[in-house]
């Protein structure tokens, strides 16, 4: 008897499940199932690793390729063709309290704490650069629109040195690019846009959004491996018009248009 294949965990249902090309409303469809969906979201939208992903997903890295690529195909047909797109079915289990679930919150833990343990490794005698969004001692909540960063130096799992640098009026998609030049490892912030996730990934810059707080604390807790973060905190109004809850990176104090990518 065949064993049963697994099923795929999701975390977050989509908002929209139906995407037409003007005119094609009434045209047989495309259907992608609602965990290629989530590769999807969680590779090119949050910018997680194949790897990442289907840890996430708690199946093979084998499988997300497989599953990532059937939903790339699909894509690129409607884009292409205009053929209409709705999301649907699957085999897969959603998580009992989607986005924040203890399995979830359990595994950010433990990546954290995995990712902390592998840099301080590559990095024994050598200094480990954190940077935060900042603002009057507290982490500022909109990425693309800081005017400055506090960056920290870390050796042997201490602080040896920190100091706030302006960006200069550089914002947005700049800023990966001014943190990779001033040797940043990783960067802690409140609100992101998937563009500038993607721009920092690039830059090989370690990632931890929707903190909030006193910075200087934040920090301790990132090198102590408890920082309470949201690895899905997403700050879209430049990308889609339509920010989520009408808020940044579920923090409640409406960001207006000022988070940036």
């Amino acid at each position: 008897m065949p064993r049963a294949e697994k099923k795929r965990r999701v975390c977050r249902m989509p908002k929209s499940i139906h995407f037409y090309a003007a005119g094609a409303e009434k045209e047989h469809g495309i259907t992608m199932t609602v965990e290629e969906y989530e590769t999807i979201r969680l590779i090119d939208h949050l910018a997680f690793t194949q790897e990442a992903c289907a840890a996430r997903m708690q199946v093979s890295r084998a499988t997300v390729q497989m599953i990532y690529a059937g939903a790339r195909k699909k894509l690129a047909r409607f884009l292409i063709e205009g053929i209409p797109l709705q999301i649907d079915g699957g085999d897969y289990i959603l998580c009992s309290t989607p986005g924040s679930c203890e399995d979830c919150k359990e595994y950010g833990r433990e990546r954290q704490k995995s990712i902390c343990e592998t840099e301080n490794k590559k990095k024994e005698n050598q200094i480990m650069k954190i940077a935060v969004t900042y603002e009057n001692g507290q982490i500022f909540q909109h990425f693309g629109h800081t005017k400055q960063f506090k960056v920290y130096e870390v050796e042997d799992g201490k602080i040896v040195k920190s100091e706030i640098v302006d960006t200069e009026g550089q914002g947005h998609g700049a800023l990966a690019g001014f943190l990779f030049n001033g040797g940043v490892d990783v960067l802690i912030c409140g609100g992101i846009g998937g563009g500038a996730r993607n721009a920092l990934a690039e830059a090989n810059i370690r990632l931890y959004p929707g903190a909030q707080g006193d910075a200087d604390a934040q920090v301790e807790s990132f090198i102590a491996g408890t920082l309470n973060y949201d690895p899905d905190t997403v700050c879209s109004h430049h990308e889609h018009h339509d920010h989520e809850g009408g808020d940044c990176g579920h923090h409640g104090d409406g960001c207006g248009h000022h988070c940036g990518e």
